[in-house]
Protein backbone atom coordinates (compact mmCIF):
# COMPACT_ATOMS: atom_id res chain seq x y z
CA UNK A 1 0.00 0.00 0.00
CA UNK A 2 0.91 3.38 -0.32
CA UNK A 3 2.68 5.04 2.80
CA UNK A 4 0.46 7.82 4.12
CA UNK A 5 0.64 11.73 2.97
CA UNK A 6 -0.64 13.88 6.38
CA UNK A 7 0.46 17.76 4.46
CA UNK A 8 0.17 19.08 7.53
CA UNK A 9 0.67 23.22 6.74
CA UNK A 10 2.22 24.97 9.96
CA UNK A 11 1.13 28.18 8.33
CA UNK A 12 -1.22 28.61 12.15
CA UNK A 13 0.66 29.20 15.32
CA UNK A 14 -0.47 29.57 18.99
CA UNK A 15 1.01 32.03 21.41
CA UNK A 16 2.53 31.01 24.67
CA UNK A 17 -0.90 31.79 26.12
CA UNK A 18 -3.35 30.19 24.17
CA UNK A 19 -2.27 26.34 25.34
CA UNK A 20 -4.43 23.89 26.30
CA UNK A 21 -4.50 24.99 29.72
CA UNK A 22 -7.53 26.95 29.52
CA UNK A 23 -10.03 24.93 27.01
CA UNK A 24 -13.37 27.18 26.85
CA UNK A 25 -10.79 30.01 26.10
CA UNK A 26 -7.75 28.97 24.43
CA UNK A 27 -6.50 31.95 21.79
CA UNK A 28 -4.85 35.03 23.59
CA UNK A 29 -3.08 38.17 21.53
CA UNK A 30 -1.70 41.32 23.18
CA UNK A 31 -3.64 43.92 21.53
CA UNK A 32 -0.17 46.59 22.32
CA UNK A 33 3.41 46.60 22.40
CA UNK A 34 3.96 46.75 25.94
CA UNK A 35 1.60 43.55 27.06
CA UNK A 36 -0.89 45.84 28.94
CA UNK A 37 -4.10 44.91 26.94
CA UNK A 38 -4.90 41.34 26.74
CA UNK A 39 -7.66 39.56 24.64
CA UNK A 40 -8.25 36.16 25.61
CA UNK A 41 -11.06 34.54 23.47
CA UNK A 42 -12.36 31.15 22.40
CA UNK A 43 -16.13 29.78 20.55
CA UNK A 44 -17.78 26.05 20.20
CA UNK A 45 -18.52 26.62 15.96
CA UNK A 46 -18.55 29.12 13.40
CA UNK A 47 -22.30 29.48 13.81
CA UNK A 48 -22.72 30.14 17.44
CA UNK A 49 -21.55 32.38 20.52
CA UNK A 50 -18.28 33.75 21.06
CA UNK A 51 -16.36 34.68 24.44
CA UNK A 52 -13.95 37.01 25.02
CA UNK A 53 -12.16 37.84 28.34
CA UNK A 54 -10.23 41.61 28.14
CA UNK A 55 -7.65 41.97 30.65
CA UNK A 56 -6.31 45.64 31.04
CA UNK A 57 -3.79 46.84 33.35
CA UNK A 58 -6.11 49.93 34.59
CA UNK A 59 -8.70 50.38 37.00
CA UNK A 60 -10.74 52.75 35.11
CA UNK A 61 -13.07 51.86 31.95
CA UNK A 62 -12.24 49.52 29.21
CA UNK A 63 -13.35 49.26 25.57
CA UNK A 64 -12.96 46.98 22.72
CA UNK A 65 -13.96 46.99 19.12
CA UNK A 66 -14.36 45.59 16.09
CA UNK A 67 -13.73 47.02 12.38
CA UNK A 68 -12.82 45.67 8.89
CA UNK A 69 -9.89 48.38 9.43
CA UNK A 70 -8.18 50.77 11.48
CA UNK A 71 -10.55 53.74 11.35
CA UNK A 72 -13.42 54.54 13.99
CA UNK A 73 -16.18 54.96 11.47
CA UNK A 74 -18.18 51.88 11.55
CA UNK A 75 -16.55 49.98 14.37
CA UNK A 76 -18.52 47.90 16.86
CA UNK A 77 -17.93 48.82 20.49
CA UNK A 78 -18.37 47.51 23.75
CA UNK A 79 -17.56 49.06 26.96
CA UNK A 80 -17.67 48.49 30.75
CA UNK A 81 -15.88 48.81 33.97
CA UNK A 82 -16.15 48.38 37.84
CA UNK A 83 -17.59 51.95 39.16
CA UNK A 84 -17.29 52.82 42.43
CA UNK A 85 -20.85 51.88 43.62
CA UNK A 86 -21.56 49.00 40.71
CA UNK A 87 -20.52 47.97 37.08
CA UNK A 88 -21.53 48.73 33.80
CA UNK A 89 -21.26 47.39 30.64
CA UNK A 90 -22.96 48.59 27.23
CA UNK A 91 -23.03 47.99 23.66
CA UNK A 92 -21.74 51.17 21.27
CA UNK A 93 -21.47 51.58 17.38
CA UNK A 94 -19.05 54.34 16.12
CA UNK A 95 -20.52 57.15 13.21
CA UNK A 96 -16.89 58.68 13.09
CA UNK A 97 -13.50 60.31 15.70
CA UNK A 98 -16.50 61.08 18.50
CA UNK A 99 -17.71 59.11 21.10
CA UNK A 100 -19.83 56.27 20.27
CA UNK A 101 -23.22 55.99 20.36
CA UNK A 102 -25.28 53.69 22.07
CA UNK A 103 -26.14 50.82 19.85
CA UNK A 104 -30.25 50.13 19.77
CA UNK A 105 -29.65 46.40 19.20
CA UNK A 106 -27.65 45.42 22.89
CA UNK A 107 -26.11 42.53 21.38
CA UNK A 108 -23.70 41.26 24.16
CA UNK A 109 -23.93 39.63 27.32
CA UNK A 110 -21.49 40.33 30.39
CA UNK A 111 -20.26 37.56 32.02
CA UNK A 112 -18.04 38.76 34.97
CA UNK A 113 -16.53 42.49 35.16
CA UNK A 114 -14.40 42.79 38.41
CA UNK A 115 -10.90 44.86 39.34
CA UNK A 116 -8.22 42.63 40.73
CA UNK A 117 -4.25 43.43 41.08
CA UNK A 118 -4.90 47.05 39.36
CA UNK A 119 -6.74 45.58 36.39
CA UNK A 120 -10.06 45.38 34.53
CA UNK A 121 -10.74 41.85 34.01
CA UNK A 122 -14.04 41.95 31.22
CA UNK A 123 -15.45 38.96 30.46
CA UNK A 124 -18.49 39.50 27.38
CA UNK A 125 -20.20 36.93 25.00
CA UNK A 126 -21.85 37.53 21.74
CA UNK A 127 -23.37 35.73 18.52
CA UNK A 128 -20.55 35.22 16.02
CA UNK A 129 -23.71 35.76 13.34
CA UNK A 130 -25.33 38.99 13.83
CA UNK A 131 -27.18 41.16 10.78
CA UNK A 132 -27.92 44.44 12.93
CA UNK A 133 -26.37 47.00 10.60
CA UNK A 134 -24.67 49.01 14.14
CA UNK A 135 -22.91 45.62 14.89
CA UNK A 136 -19.54 43.67 12.87
CA UNK A 137 -20.22 40.31 11.27
CA UNK A 138 -17.25 38.40 12.19
CA UNK A 139 -16.32 35.73 9.36
CA UNK A 140 -13.10 33.53 9.33
CA UNK A 141 -10.94 36.36 7.65
CA UNK A 142 -8.56 38.54 9.56
CA UNK A 143 -10.40 41.70 10.89
CA UNK A 144 -9.11 44.81 13.28
CA UNK A 145 -9.55 44.37 16.81
CA UNK A 146 -9.73 47.96 18.39
CA UNK A 147 -9.04 49.17 22.28
CA UNK A 148 -9.23 52.08 24.26
CA UNK A 149 -9.29 52.99 27.92
CA UNK A 150 -9.17 55.12 30.64
CA UNK A 151 -7.40 55.82 34.15
CA UNK A 152 -10.93 56.38 35.79
CA UNK A 153 -14.32 55.14 35.39
CA UNK A 154 -15.39 58.82 33.07
CA UNK A 155 -15.92 57.57 29.98
CA UNK A 156 -13.78 60.36 28.48
CA UNK A 157 -11.47 60.76 25.53
CA UNK A 158 -8.98 58.22 25.93
CA UNK A 159 -6.43 60.22 24.31
CA UNK A 160 -3.51 57.62 23.58
CA UNK A 161 -4.55 54.70 25.40
CA UNK A 162 -5.99 53.18 22.74
CA UNK A 163 -4.79 51.25 19.52
CA UNK A 164 -5.68 48.61 16.98
CA UNK A 165 -4.46 45.10 15.39
CA UNK A 166 -4.99 42.61 13.03
CA UNK A 167 -6.55 39.35 14.23
CA UNK A 168 -8.42 36.32 12.47
CA UNK A 169 -10.76 35.62 15.28
CA UNK A 170 -12.29 32.29 14.23
CA UNK A 171 -8.88 30.89 12.26
CA UNK A 172 -6.56 32.24 14.51
CA UNK A 173 -2.93 32.67 12.72
CA UNK A 174 -0.49 34.05 14.72
CA UNK A 175 3.15 34.08 13.28
CA UNK A 176 5.28 32.92 15.52
CA UNK A 177 9.69 33.99 16.22
CA UNK A 178 12.14 31.57 16.89
CA UNK A 179 12.78 31.90 20.44
CA UNK A 180 16.07 29.77 20.95
CA UNK A 181 18.86 28.37 19.06
CA UNK A 182 18.80 24.75 20.20
CA UNK A 183 17.34 22.84 17.21
CA UNK A 184 17.59 19.50 15.47
CA UNK A 185 17.89 19.64 11.44
CA UNK A 186 16.20 17.35 8.88
CA UNK A 187 17.33 18.84 5.57
CA UNK A 188 17.84 17.66 2.26
CA UNK A 189 21.55 17.18 1.12
CA UNK A 190 22.21 19.44 -2.47
CA UNK A 191 19.54 16.76 -4.10
CA UNK A 192 18.90 17.15 -7.86
CA UNK A 193 15.12 17.80 -8.85
CA UNK A 194 14.21 15.47 -11.81
CA UNK A 195 12.62 16.88 -15.31
CA UNK A 196 9.63 15.78 -14.00
CA UNK A 197 6.18 17.65 -12.80
CA UNK A 198 5.93 16.00 -10.01
CA UNK A 199 8.53 14.04 -7.66
CA UNK A 200 8.71 13.31 -3.72
CA UNK A 201 12.57 13.04 -2.48
CA UNK A 202 12.75 11.05 1.09
CA UNK A 203 15.59 10.77 3.05
CA UNK A 204 16.20 8.54 5.99
CA UNK A 205 18.06 9.80 8.76
CA UNK A 206 18.90 9.74 12.16
CA UNK A 207 19.24 12.67 14.32
CA UNK A 208 23.11 12.97 15.71
CA UNK A 209 24.22 13.41 19.73
CA UNK A 210 21.00 12.79 20.81
CA UNK A 211 21.07 11.79 24.91
CA UNK A 212 19.42 8.74 25.54
CA UNK A 213 18.91 9.81 28.97
CA UNK A 214 17.24 12.87 28.20
CA UNK A 215 14.20 13.51 26.21
CA UNK A 216 13.29 16.72 24.01
CA UNK A 217 10.45 18.03 23.70
CA UNK A 218 9.88 20.03 20.60
CA UNK A 219 7.57 23.06 20.82
CA UNK A 220 8.66 25.24 17.78
CA UNK A 221 9.17 23.94 13.86
CA UNK A 222 10.66 26.24 11.36
CA UNK A 223 10.66 25.63 7.39
CA UNK A 224 13.89 26.14 5.49
CA UNK A 225 12.85 26.84 2.21
CA UNK A 226 15.82 26.98 -0.30
CA UNK A 227 13.61 26.93 -3.15
CA UNK A 228 9.81 28.20 -2.72
CA UNK A 229 8.78 27.84 -6.64
CA UNK A 230 9.97 24.12 -6.63
CA UNK A 231 9.17 23.20 -2.69
CA UNK A 232 5.21 22.50 -2.59
CA UNK A 233 5.32 20.10 0.77
CA UNK A 234 7.32 18.80 3.51
CA UNK A 235 6.85 15.62 6.10
CA UNK A 236 8.91 14.39 8.46
CA UNK A 237 7.58 10.54 9.81
CA UNK A 238 9.14 8.37 12.91
CA UNK A 239 10.27 5.29 10.90
CA UNK A 240 9.34 1.66 13.01
CA UNK A 241 12.38 -0.02 14.43
CA UNK A 242 12.58 -2.01 12.08
CA UNK A 243 13.86 0.77 9.27
CA UNK A 244 17.58 0.52 10.53
CA UNK A 245 19.63 2.12 7.59
CA UNK A 246 19.60 5.36 6.37
CA UNK A 247 19.58 6.31 2.44
CA UNK A 248 18.86 8.92 0.42
CA UNK A 249 16.44 8.35 -2.61
CA UNK A 250 13.11 9.04 -4.70
CA UNK A 251 9.97 8.28 -2.90
CA UNK A 252 7.64 5.03 -3.02
CA UNK A 253 10.09 2.91 -4.61
CA UNK A 254 9.47 -0.35 -2.72
CA UNK A 255 12.07 0.24 -0.10
CA UNK A 256 11.93 -0.41 3.40
CA UNK A 257 11.52 3.56 4.61
CA UNK A 258 8.02 3.74 2.51
CA UNK A 259 6.73 2.05 6.22
CA UNK A 260 7.80 5.62 7.82
CA UNK A 261 4.39 7.28 8.28
CA UNK A 262 4.46 8.59 11.96
CA UNK A 263 4.02 12.47 11.39
CA UNK A 264 6.30 14.06 14.03
CA UNK A 265 6.36 17.66 11.98
CA UNK A 266 5.42 18.86 8.57
CA UNK A 267 5.04 22.41 5.91
CA UNK A 268 3.23 23.17 2.77
CA UNK A 269 3.32 26.12 0.36
CA UNK A 270 2.33 29.42 2.15
CA UNK A 271 3.20 28.21 6.06
CA UNK A 272 5.43 29.76 8.45
CA UNK A 273 6.66 29.13 11.86
CA UNK A 274 4.67 26.91 13.58
CA UNK A 275 4.53 26.94 17.41
CA UNK A 276 2.62 24.48 19.61
CA UNK A 277 0.30 25.21 22.74
CA UNK A 278 2.33 25.78 26.51
CA UNK A 279 1.47 22.62 27.89
CA UNK A 280 1.99 20.45 24.60
CA UNK A 281 5.25 19.28 22.62
CA UNK A 282 6.59 16.22 20.12
CA UNK A 283 8.75 14.13 21.76
CA UNK A 284 12.04 12.85 20.64
CA UNK A 285 15.31 11.46 21.71
CA UNK A 286 15.70 9.57 25.47
CA UNK A 287 14.46 5.98 25.05
CA UNK A 288 14.31 6.41 21.18
CA UNK A 289 17.44 8.44 20.23
CA UNK A 290 18.41 5.66 18.20
CA UNK A 291 15.15 5.71 15.84
CA UNK A 292 15.30 6.80 12.14
CA UNK A 293 12.83 9.55 10.48
CA UNK A 294 12.47 9.85 7.00
CA UNK A 295 12.25 13.61 5.73
CA UNK A 296 9.99 13.76 2.16
CA UNK A 297 9.86 16.87 0.22
CA UNK A 298 7.22 17.10 -2.71
CA UNK A 299 8.58 19.02 -5.31
CA UNK A 300 5.84 20.93 -7.43
CA UNK A 301 8.36 21.48 -11.34
CA UNK A 302 4.84 22.32 -13.62
CA UNK A 303 7.84 23.66 -16.69
CA UNK A 304 9.88 20.41 -16.26
CA UNK A 305 12.82 22.24 -15.54
CA UNK A 306 16.01 20.25 -15.25
CA UNK A 307 19.30 20.42 -13.33
CA UNK A 308 17.42 21.98 -10.14
CA UNK A 309 19.56 21.25 -6.72
CA UNK A 310 17.86 21.34 -3.31
CA UNK A 311 18.75 21.43 0.37
CA UNK A 312 14.78 22.42 2.11
CA UNK A 313 13.94 21.01 4.91
CA UNK A 314 13.15 21.65 8.45
CA UNK A 315 14.42 22.72 11.79
CA UNK A 316 12.96 21.43 14.69
CA UNK A 317 13.50 23.72 17.89
CA UNK A 318 13.39 21.91 21.14
CA UNK A 319 13.47 22.01 25.12
CA UNK A 320 14.88 19.79 27.70
CA UNK A 321 11.56 20.92 30.32
CA UNK A 322 9.25 18.24 29.52
CA UNK A 323 5.85 19.77 28.87
CA UNK A 324 2.24 18.07 30.16
CA UNK A 325 1.24 16.51 27.07
CA UNK A 326 2.63 14.98 24.14
CA UNK A 327 1.14 15.85 20.85
CA UNK A 328 0.02 13.77 18.51
CA UNK A 329 -1.77 13.35 14.52
CA UNK A 330 -4.30 11.06 13.47
CA UNK A 331 -4.36 10.76 9.84
CA UNK A 332 -7.93 10.37 9.12
CA UNK A 333 -10.23 10.29 5.56
CA UNK A 334 -9.17 8.11 2.60
CA UNK A 335 -6.04 7.50 1.10
CA UNK A 336 -5.23 5.49 -2.45
CA UNK A 337 -5.21 2.00 -2.05
CA UNK A 338 -2.52 -0.19 -3.98
CA UNK A 339 -4.85 -2.53 -5.26
CA UNK A 340 -8.45 -1.12 -5.29
CA UNK A 341 -9.45 1.49 -7.47
CA UNK A 342 -11.73 4.85 -7.34
CA UNK A 343 -12.45 6.85 -9.95
CA UNK A 344 -13.70 10.09 -10.35
CA UNK A 345 -15.72 10.90 -13.85
CA UNK A 346 -14.71 14.12 -15.63
CA UNK A 347 -16.97 17.02 -16.45
CA UNK A 348 -18.61 16.87 -12.48
CA UNK A 349 -19.45 20.10 -11.27
CA UNK A 350 -19.82 17.99 -7.65
CA UNK A 351 -18.45 15.02 -7.03
CA UNK A 352 -18.97 13.26 -3.35
CA UNK A 353 -15.55 11.11 -1.41
CA UNK A 354 -16.03 9.77 2.08
CA UNK A 355 -13.73 8.41 4.77
CA UNK A 356 -14.49 7.31 7.75
CA UNK A 357 -12.91 5.98 11.29
CA UNK A 358 -14.43 3.86 13.48
CA UNK A 359 -11.97 4.50 17.04
CA UNK A 360 -13.33 1.35 18.62
CA UNK A 361 -10.17 -0.01 16.47
CA UNK A 362 -8.08 1.39 18.48
CA UNK A 363 -8.81 -0.58 21.75
CA UNK A 364 -6.61 -3.44 19.73
CA UNK A 365 -3.81 -1.75 19.97
CA UNK A 366 -4.24 -0.07 23.28
CA UNK A 367 -6.25 -0.56 26.72
CA UNK A 368 -7.04 1.71 27.76
CA UNK A 369 -7.55 3.73 25.17
CA UNK A 370 -7.37 7.45 26.27
CA UNK A 371 -9.99 10.49 25.30
CA UNK A 372 -8.38 12.49 22.50
CA UNK A 373 -8.68 16.02 23.33
CA UNK A 374 -8.29 17.95 19.36
CA UNK A 375 -6.99 21.46 18.95
CA UNK A 376 -6.94 21.95 15.55
CA UNK A 377 -7.60 20.04 12.46
CA UNK A 378 -5.99 20.44 8.92
CA UNK A 379 -8.02 19.22 6.11
CA UNK A 380 -6.59 17.81 2.72
CA UNK A 381 -7.37 17.22 -1.09
CA UNK A 382 -5.37 18.40 -4.31
CA UNK A 383 -6.55 20.55 -7.26
CA UNK A 384 -10.30 19.11 -7.82
CA UNK A 385 -11.11 19.76 -4.16
CA UNK A 386 -13.45 22.56 -3.38
CA UNK A 387 -15.13 21.63 0.31
CA UNK A 388 -14.35 19.45 2.66
CA UNK A 389 -16.39 18.25 6.35
CA UNK A 390 -15.08 16.06 8.93
CA UNK A 391 -18.69 15.12 10.98
CA UNK A 392 -18.40 13.88 14.43
CA UNK A 393 -20.78 10.88 15.47
CA UNK A 394 -21.21 9.02 18.79
CA UNK A 395 -23.50 6.13 19.36
CA UNK A 396 -24.50 6.17 15.80
CA UNK A 397 -25.66 9.73 15.76
CA UNK A 398 -23.62 12.92 14.52
CA UNK A 399 -23.28 15.33 17.38
CA UNK A 400 -20.68 17.82 15.63
CA UNK A 401 -18.44 18.34 13.10
CA UNK A 402 -14.99 18.85 13.89
CA UNK A 403 -14.03 20.65 10.79
CA UNK A 404 -15.47 22.40 7.78
CA UNK A 405 -14.09 23.98 4.79
CA UNK A 406 -16.73 25.08 2.37
CA UNK A 407 -14.23 27.16 0.13
CA UNK A 408 -11.11 24.71 0.13
CA UNK A 409 -8.01 26.35 -1.09
CA UNK A 410 -5.32 24.21 -2.22
CA UNK A 411 -2.55 26.83 -2.34
CA UNK A 412 -3.49 27.84 1.27
CA UNK A 413 -3.47 24.66 3.13
CA UNK A 414 -3.29 25.52 6.78
CA UNK A 415 -4.10 24.24 10.36
CA UNK A 416 -7.62 25.18 11.65
CA UNK A 417 -7.29 26.22 15.58
CA UNK A 418 -10.54 24.65 17.22
CA UNK A 419 -12.84 27.35 19.22
CA UNK A 420 -12.84 24.91 22.04
CA UNK A 421 -11.16 21.55 22.05
CA UNK A 422 -13.63 18.65 20.99
CA UNK A 423 -13.22 15.48 22.64
CA UNK A 424 -12.91 12.05 20.74
CA UNK A 425 -13.93 8.94 22.85
CA UNK A 426 -13.34 5.41 22.58
CA UNK A 427 -16.28 4.40 20.07
CA UNK A 428 -17.16 7.55 18.26
CA UNK A 429 -16.65 7.40 14.47
CA UNK A 430 -15.31 9.88 11.99
CA UNK A 431 -16.88 10.84 8.38
CA UNK A 432 -14.43 13.11 5.96
CA UNK A 433 -16.31 14.39 3.07
CA UNK A 434 -14.61 15.79 0.19
CA UNK A 435 -16.26 17.39 -2.33
CA UNK A 436 -14.07 17.72 -5.83
CA UNK A 437 -15.33 19.47 -9.10
CA UNK A 438 -13.91 17.73 -12.49
CA UNK A 439 -15.47 20.54 -15.15
CA UNK A 440 -12.20 21.41 -16.70
CA UNK A 441 -11.30 17.60 -17.07
CA UNK A 442 -11.61 14.88 -19.89
CA UNK A 443 -10.08 12.08 -18.28
CA UNK A 444 -11.08 10.42 -14.96
CA UNK A 445 -9.23 11.69 -11.82
CA UNK A 446 -7.74 8.44 -9.62
CA UNK A 447 -6.85 8.81 -5.82
CA UNK A 448 -3.08 9.13 -6.08
CA UNK A 449 0.26 11.01 -5.13
CA UNK A 450 0.21 13.39 -8.02
CA UNK A 451 -1.04 16.76 -7.53
CA UNK A 452 -3.67 15.52 -10.46
CA UNK A 453 -5.11 12.91 -8.58
CA UNK A 454 -7.02 13.16 -5.22
CA UNK A 455 -6.61 12.70 -1.71
CA UNK A 456 -9.56 12.81 0.98
CA UNK A 457 -7.88 13.54 4.19
CA UNK A 458 -8.41 15.46 7.97
CA UNK A 459 -5.51 15.64 10.23
CA UNK A 460 -6.19 15.88 13.96
CA UNK A 461 -4.48 17.13 16.50
CA UNK A 462 -4.43 16.23 19.76
CA UNK A 463 -3.64 15.58 23.20
CA UNK A 464 -2.40 13.06 24.72
CA UNK A 465 -0.24 11.15 22.36
CA UNK A 466 -1.43 7.48 21.31
CA UNK A 467 0.41 5.20 19.23
CA UNK A 468 -2.38 5.09 16.76
CA UNK A 469 -1.24 6.81 13.67
CA UNK A 470 -3.94 6.69 11.68
CA UNK A 471 -7.81 5.34 11.22
CA UNK A 472 -8.65 6.01 7.03
CA UNK A 473 -10.94 3.63 4.86
CA UNK A 474 -11.31 2.71 1.30
CA UNK A 475 -14.05 1.56 -0.60
CA UNK A 476 -14.11 -1.75 -1.95
CA UNK A 477 -14.58 -1.24 -5.29
CA UNK A 478 -13.84 -4.99 -6.37
CA UNK A 479 -17.30 -6.11 -5.83
CA UNK A 480 -18.62 -3.32 -9.05
CA UNK A 481 -18.16 -2.04 -12.27
CA UNK A 482 -18.24 1.86 -12.28
CA UNK A 483 -21.04 2.92 -13.46
CA UNK A 484 -21.88 5.42 -16.39
CA UNK A 485 -23.25 8.06 -15.00
CA UNK A 486 -21.52 10.38 -12.44
CA UNK A 487 -24.43 10.35 -9.69
CA UNK A 488 -24.39 6.62 -10.21
CA UNK A 489 -20.91 6.77 -9.60
CA UNK A 490 -20.73 8.90 -6.75
CA UNK A 491 -23.77 6.74 -5.02
CA UNK A 492 -21.86 3.50 -5.67
CA UNK A 493 -18.97 4.39 -3.92
CA UNK A 494 -20.76 5.80 -0.81
CA UNK A 495 -22.48 2.68 -0.26
CA UNK A 496 -20.37 -0.18 -1.22
CA UNK A 497 -19.03 -1.72 1.85
CA UNK A 498 -15.31 -0.07 3.45
CA UNK A 499 -12.55 -1.24 4.13
CA UNK A 500 -11.02 0.25 7.67
CA UNK A 501 -8.00 -0.02 8.57
CA UNK A 502 -6.24 1.47 11.47
CA UNK A 503 -1.81 1.33 11.93
CA UNK A 504 0.36 2.01 15.08
CA UNK A 505 3.77 3.72 15.14
CA UNK A 506 5.24 -0.16 14.46
CA UNK A 507 3.42 -0.33 11.37
CA UNK A 508 0.84 -3.15 12.81
CA UNK A 509 -2.71 -2.95 11.28
CA UNK A 510 -5.96 -4.03 11.91
CA UNK A 511 -9.03 -3.46 9.51
CA UNK A 512 -12.76 -3.98 9.96
CA UNK A 513 -16.10 -3.64 7.33
CA UNK A 514 -17.83 -0.16 8.01
CA UNK A 515 -20.10 1.91 6.29
CA UNK A 516 -20.47 5.85 5.46
CA UNK A 517 -22.76 7.36 7.56
CA UNK A 518 -24.63 10.52 6.54
CA UNK A 519 -23.36 13.82 7.08
CA UNK A 520 -26.28 16.78 7.87
CA UNK A 521 -26.61 19.76 6.36
CA UNK A 522 -23.99 23.05 6.96
CA UNK A 523 -25.66 24.91 9.15
CA UNK A 524 -27.02 28.08 7.65
CA UNK A 525 -26.08 31.45 8.67
CA UNK A 526 -28.47 32.61 10.85
CA UNK A 527 -29.12 36.10 12.44
CA UNK A 528 -29.07 36.82 16.00
CA UNK A 529 -31.38 39.90 17.52
CA UNK A 530 -31.01 39.81 20.59
CA UNK A 531 -31.22 42.16 23.47
CA UNK A 532 -29.09 41.07 26.14
CA UNK A 533 -26.42 43.89 27.33
CA UNK A 534 -28.14 46.37 30.30
CA UNK A 535 -27.80 50.02 30.59
CA UNK A 536 -24.79 52.40 31.91
CA UNK A 537 -25.28 52.19 35.71
CA UNK A 538 -26.76 49.03 36.14
CA UNK A 539 -25.22 46.60 38.46
CA UNK A 540 -23.84 43.38 36.81
CA UNK A 541 -22.15 41.38 39.66
CA UNK A 542 -22.38 37.77 38.77
CA UNK A 543 -22.47 35.16 41.03
CA UNK A 544 -19.63 32.97 41.48
CA UNK A 545 -20.67 30.38 39.41
CA UNK A 546 -20.59 33.10 36.11
CA UNK A 547 -22.49 32.43 33.23
CA UNK A 548 -21.91 30.71 29.38
CA UNK A 549 -24.51 30.31 26.61
CA UNK A 550 -23.29 27.44 24.80
CA UNK A 551 -25.66 27.40 21.39
CA UNK A 552 -26.38 23.89 20.20
CA UNK A 553 -26.26 23.98 16.17
CA UNK A 554 -27.08 20.03 16.15
CA UNK A 555 -30.49 19.23 15.03
CA UNK A 556 -32.45 17.02 17.17
CA UNK A 557 -29.55 18.12 20.37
Amino acid sequence: MYSLLPLICLCSAWTKASGASDPNLPFMEYLDSKNGVCLKWGFDNPQGNITFKLEVNTTGWVGLGFNSNKGMTGSDIVMGGVGPSQSYFQDYYATGNRRPLEDNQQSYTLLSLEEAAGQTIMTFQRPIQLCNDEDFYITAEPLTVLYAYGTTDDLSYHGTLRGAKTVNLLNHVTRATITNSNYLSATMDNIIVPQKRTYYHCKIMKFQNLDPNTPYHIHQIEPVIKNPDLVHHMLLYRCPPFVMEPYDNPCYMGDVGDACFGVVAAWAVGGGVFELPEDVGIPVGGADSNTLYRLEIHYNNPNTIAGRTDSSGLRLHYTLQRRKYDAGILTTGMLPHGTLSYNIPPKAPQFHAYGVCNTSLFSQFMNPVPDLQVFAVMLHTHLAGRKIRAGHYRNGKQIDFLALNENYNFELQEIVSLGNVKTIKQGDEIVVECTYSTTDRTKVTRMGLSTTDEMCLAFLLYYPAMNVTTCVSHPNTSMSMDQDTIAGQESLLKYLPQIQYASDDDYNMVAQKGMVRDLMQTPNVNCHNTNSARRLGTSWIMNSTGIILLLLWIAGI
